[in-house]
């Protein structure tokens, strides 16, 4: 008997045992599928952005490349979708594409949002090379420098089709005469059909949703902090302007001679005149409206 009791334990003792391993293990471990799955896909997701980025840009998109909610996690009606384009060294660093970022984008959709409060946008910044196919899903898109911008063959190529296709270009904080040539020359080689134009203030891009009924420059954080002055190299006059189709349809908006980007970037900043963040946010909120309904 007692060896029949000494075996009984033992085999409830052996049981017990194995179910609480089983247990222990079922809760350790997570579930196979989801978890290799999420782990490819941020595979994926680098390898895709490291693939076709410009050299110059990589080390600094790569610092920015964390969102605490990925782009495609959950699909949104809108991006604000930021051009990281090849271009020559900018103050001694590579990537000119990526001033302010991901600060002034992630700021700007925050005032977006509460300003269109209908509008499904996506809260954090989303940075694209023009050579990635995914751009034909964003039908907006931002750029700053291009006084240091250097398109290659293909991103030349890839950004012509989606301007042709639908796309929207909005280029902001670049300064001066130099800088324009750059861009002048640029744009001669991706749209050589379609000429540079002045923007009038009677045009719907001024009036989709704010009445904008002047041009203001806006100064970089620095300079409206301590009072001016506003413009920077030779860029004293600012402008807004533009290309069309034939059609009649705006593929590209210029801001010359201003920068957005800062006052979205240092809104909140006491120091900064709020009149800057008050007009960029009214034509950055336009310029949105206007993508989205053309």
């Amino acid at each position: 008997m007692p060896s029949r009791r000494t075996a009984f334990v033992v085999l409830v003792a052996a049981l017990l045992a194995g179910g609480a391993a089983a247990l222990v293990a079922r809760g350790a471990a997570p579930p196979a599928t989801p978890q290799v799955g999420a782990s490819d896909e941020r595979r994926a997701f680098r390898g895709r952005h490291r693939g076709p980025l410009p050299p110059q840009a990589m080390r600094t998109f790569e610092r920015y490349l964390y969102r605490p909610v990925h782009p495609d996690e959950v699909l949104r009606e809108f991006y604000f979708t930021r051009l990281a384009y090849s271009g020559h060294m900018y103050r001694g660093f590579a990537g000119s594409w990526s001033i302010d970022y991901p600060k002034a984008d992630r700021q700007f959709m925050v005032g977006l949002k509460r300003l269109l409060d209908q509008l499904d946008a996506y809260d954090y910044d989303h940075a694209l090379p023009a050579t990635d196919p995914e751009l034909f899903r964003f039908p907006f898109l931002y750029s700053v420098e291009v006084g240091y911008m250097a398109l290659s063959p293909p991103e030349r190529e890839a950004l012509r089709r989606y301007l042709l296709a639908g796309g929207f270009w909005v280029i902001d904080d670049f300064w001066g005469s130099w800088e324009w040539a750059n861009l002048e020359r640029e744009l001669s080689l991706l749209l050589p059909e379609y000429p540079i134009v002045e923007i009038p203030l009677d045009h719907p891009i001024f009036h989709c949703f704010y009445d904008v009924e002047e041009i203001i420059q806006v100064p970089n954080v620095g300079q409206g902090r301590y009072g001016g002055p506003t413009w920077e190299q030779d860029g004293f006059t600012p402008h807004v302007r533009g290309i069309f189709d034939e059609d009649g349809r705006l593929l590209v908006v210029i801001n010359w001679n201003t920068d957005l980007g800062d006052a979205w970037e240092w809104a909140e900043d006491e120091w900064y005149p709020v009149r800057f963040s008050h007009y960029a946010y009214q034509m950055g909120v336009n310029f949105v409206v206007y993508a989205m309904s053309h």
